[in-house]
């Protein structure tokens, strides 16, 4: 569960390679700051908003960045469900977050994707297609399976933070980018 601060939100991780995610919502320097002396190294992350460039100074050599990426968002709403021949769809909920996976016939996880509401917003995170399964419609499906069990929970309006790759589904979708933002990993 996220812990609020005074900067932003910290997600500590059990994923090998992150140890805290530290999302600055703040737009200056002295947020990035404090985020930095709580982002665990080794691998710690810290997501900004503001300029990547003052932040990267501010961080020196140890943190490296991604290229920015789009912020989105979108008001929730119920599309029919489809799925392509060949496919099956399961959606769970455990503690709150939903988690979408789509299988091939083989019973392999092709596509996936999670969501959580949080006072009315959903939060979407790690939607993903298997390369060999693109271009079939699974990423629409995961994200249209995301919505309904999010619009189920009380969402109105959906967030997620997507690569440029993801960004032309989520417009086709109706999402509208909002904002970039950098993410800085401390390489110690």
């Amino acid at each position: 569960m996220p812990v609020e601060t005074a900067w932003g939100l910290r997600i500590e991780e059990v994923r090998p390679k992150t140890r805290s995610r530290c999302l600055v919502f703040r737009d200056d320097l002295d947020a990035v700051r404090s985020a930095a002396m709580e982002a665990t190294p080794p691998h710690g992350v810290i997501i900004v908003v503001t300029a990547g460039d003052a932040v990267a100074a501010l961080l020196g050599t140890t943190w490296h960045s991604t290229p920015p990426e789009p912020l989105m968002t979108t008001t929730l709403r119920k599309v029919a469900p489809s799925l392509p021949v060949g496919y099956d769809a399961t959606t769970t909920i455990d503690a709150g977050v939903v988690n979408v996976r789509i299988r091939s016939e083989a019973g392999e996880v092709v596509a996936a994707g999670y969501t959580a509401v949080v006072g009315g917003v959903a939060v979407v995170d790690r939607v993903a297609t298997d390369p060999g399964h693109q271009r079939r419609g699974l990423g629409t499906a995961v994200m249209n399976a995301l919505a309904a069990a999010a619009m189920e929970q009380g969402a109105v309006t959906a967030v997620l933070h997507g690569t440029e790759e993801g960004r032309a589904l989520y417009e086709r979708l109706g999402w509208r980018m909002r904002s970039t933002i950098t993410s800085f990993t401390h390489q110690a």
